[in-house]
């Protein structure tokens, strides 16, 4: 979108940065390594007590603590981003809008590393809350790109070759391989016939997904996605269910999500089950015969799952299970709960927690929950409503004393642990899928609506919106594949998984909430698609791990 009478070849090279692009990122990646590793030391000093780190310290310099955390999250994104580009400059595809959305990201992520990392709307980290200051990033290579990379010429070039490419599902090239990008393809064709022309009206309706939709995505094999094939699953790749969850989030995030349940649930069971229940309950699960639900948190908990009070009393083979739980999405009618429950009533804390495969009825809308011993209500909510949530309330529920998860008692929190990298990595997943539909809504929406004779994409602040939501996107995809190689690899990874899970929620809130401003107020208006995008979005900061307490794990793996 050159100037009247600018020459577009003229413009082109000013929007691109330097032909040495790459070189002046990658000298940017130490530097900014070596701010995080003064950040890490300094808090150490802080949260140490006799040579420890103390959570009450931690606690109270939280603030620090959690700024830590997302700053560690912005080395690793700049890590990714430039392994990214390196990747495809090795392969020949590192055009002009991948350097462009390269060199923009290089250019914002270090210039908030030396002013501010907002870590909320209203929460900005800064250096000297971490007892640091930014003088490793002082560097002349560094100095260009934050004067250089995000600018108007760039975001505005961008926008243009987004315009130009409009048959492409992602802007830029996502470094994966042809085979993901074929899944990529098939599931964002399933998305948008299936799922887009219909997606709204559930969510004004607040209604159930269809079935028929859930059996064309079990035929689709996204139960069984990551479920070794001696289990009946397909056995793909972490990275294989971060695109499919990506594409079917960007059609509803409802329906991104319901891979989600059988996920956690086959996780649980591969990690920790018995061999007859692997043999029992993957391939059911793989082919959607039974759809799962996760029950764990309960109302005076929360994120704290060490207190939790539910409680599972051996009574003959049985267990019996009284307590209440609450958030509970997909709950009525899904066949099997992994529900955690305190089976040692003196702890206090999770080592006196199991895991439980307890199998229900289910149930339709004039009776949820037909089974003896459990009751429920419906939780009316803003947004996410394609699978409802609820509270539920156990007493006297019998659960099969076979369906103890690993048929050892006490071993519930540790189970549940071993689910968090992949539940984190889909949820990141998912986060990016809501945050393209928001970027693909609202950049039609520009193109439509004329203001003051042009199209709205025409003016700089909203062509500055659509470029940063674009460059944050593939942010927060290299960062979420980079976890997803990792768990395939067999690495530890919840630092990474965790990372992604923070930086891809905030992207999502931030490209639906610029989404909805760029409509104006008919964004306001529930017709339009976008409010219904600011509300699935909201959800990504707070379940798996809200992003208060995801940044108080990542700041504690990091100070060790």
């Amino acid at each position: 979108m050159p100037h009247d009478g600018q020459d577009p070849t003229t413009f082109a090279e000013q929007a691109t940065l330097l032909p040495d692009l790459l070189a002046l990122t990658a000298a940017a990646v130490p530097p900014a390594e070596a701010l995080l590793a003064a950040a890490t030391e300094s808090l150490r000093a802080r949260v140490s007590r006799d040579g420890r780190v103390s959570g009450a310290l931690v606690e109270t310099h939280q603030t620090a603590a959690h700024g830590l955390a997302w700053l560690a999250t912005y080395v690793e994104s700049l890590r990714q981003m430039q392994g990214w580009a390196e990747r495809l400059e090795a392969e020949g595809q590192f055009g002009e809008m991948e350097g462009l959305i390269h060199q923009i990201a290089f250019g914002e992520y270090l210039a908030q590393m030396r002013g501010g990392i907002p870590m909320s709307q209203g929460e900005i980290l800064r250096p000297v809350e971490m007892g640091i200051d930014a003088a490793a990033l002082d560097t002349p290579g560094i100095a260009t790109l934050v004067a250089r990379g995000n600018t108007d010429a760039a975001r505005r070039r961008l926008v243009t070759l987004m315009r130009e490419n409009t048959g492409r599902a992602t802007f830029g090239a996502t470094g994966l391989d042809e085979e993901l990008e074929m899944i990529r393809d098939q599931f964002r064709r399933f998305a948008d016939d299936k799922v887009v022309p219909h997606a709204h009206e559930w969510h004004l309706k607040d209604e159930l997904i269809p079935m028929p939709i859930i059996e064309e995505m079990a035929e689709l094999g996204v139960f069984g996605l990551t479920i070794p094939e001696e289990f009946g699953g397909l056995g793909l790749s972490k990275a294989s269910m971060c695109v499919v969850s990506e594409e079917l989030s960007r059609g509803y995030i409802g329906v991104g999500s319901l891979g989600t349940r059988s996920e956690i649930a086959a996780e649980l069971i591969l990690c920790g089950g018995t061999e007859a229940q692997k043999t029992h309950w993957l391939p059911k699960l793989a082919s959607a015969e039974i759809l799962p639900t996760a029950v764990f948190t309960e109302p005076n908990t929360g994120s704290d799952l060490g207190a939790l009070r539910t409680r599972a009393v051996k009574e003959g083979e049985d267990y019996v299970v009284t307590g209440s739980k609450t958030w509970i999405t997909h709950a009525a009618r899904t066949h099997v709960m992994t529900l955690l429950a305190r089976t040692d009533p003196a702890t206090s804390d999770y080592k006196g927690l199991s895991m439980f495969l307890a199998e229900k009825t289910p149930g339709g809308d004039a009776d949820p929950f037909p089974d003896a011993g459990i009751t429920g209500g419906e939780i009316e909510v803003l947004g996410y409503r394609g699978m409802k949530e609820y509270e539920l309330g156990f007493d006297g529920f019998r659960v099969k004393g076979g369906n103890l998860l690993g048929g050892v008692e006490g071993q519930g929190f540790k189970q549940l642990m071993q689910t968090f990298e992949s539940a984190r990595i889909q949820t990141a997943a998912r986060a990016i899928g809501v945050a393209q539909n928001a970027l693909e809504v609202a950049r039609q929406y520009a193109e439509d609506r004329k203001q003051f004779g042009k199209a709205l994409i025409e003016f700089p602040r909203v062509y500055s919106k659509l470029a940063m939501m674009a460059v944050e996107i593939m942010v927060a995809r290299q960062l979420t594949y980079f976890s997803a190689r990792e768990k395939d690899a067999e690495r530890r990874c919840d630092l990474e998984a965790g990372m992604a899970k923070l930086l891809g929620a905030r992207i999502a809130w931030a490209a639906a909430d610029n989404g909805l401003q760029i409509h104006g107020g008919n964004g306001f208006a529930l017709e339009y698609g976008i409010s219904r995008i600011l509300c699935d979005s909201r959800i990504l900061n707070i379940f798996e791990g809200a992003a208060e307490i995801q940044a108080q794990v990542i700041a504690r793996r990091l100070l060790g």
